[in-house]
């Protein structure tokens, strides 16, 4: 193989990188960043909102059943 053929071999593939490849890749980086951008979805606050609650009422459990065991056994925290 002469060097003007492995130069072509070389070429070829980059082309093909510039044409096809890097501009999808550069329109997916910024619609990726639009939409970081944009902050959370409605369905996502709402989602969060649902978790917070939950985890407020799991809260409100731990503590009602730690202020049975405090009163069914006193000594309970110490087997922790």
């Amino acid at each position: 193989m002469d060097a003007e053929a492995m130069m072509g071999m070389a070429i070829a593939p980059i082309i093909v990188f510039l044409i096809f490849v890097a501009p999808i890749w550069i329109i997916l980086h910024y619609r990726s960043k639009k939409k970081i951008s944009e902050g959370l979805s409605s369905d996502d606050a709402s989602q969060i909102q649902e978790l917070v609650e939950s985890a407020e009422r799991l809260k409100d459990r731990v503590r009602t059943l730690e202020r049975i065991l405090d009163q069914e056994n006193p000594n309970w925290r110490r087997y922790e």
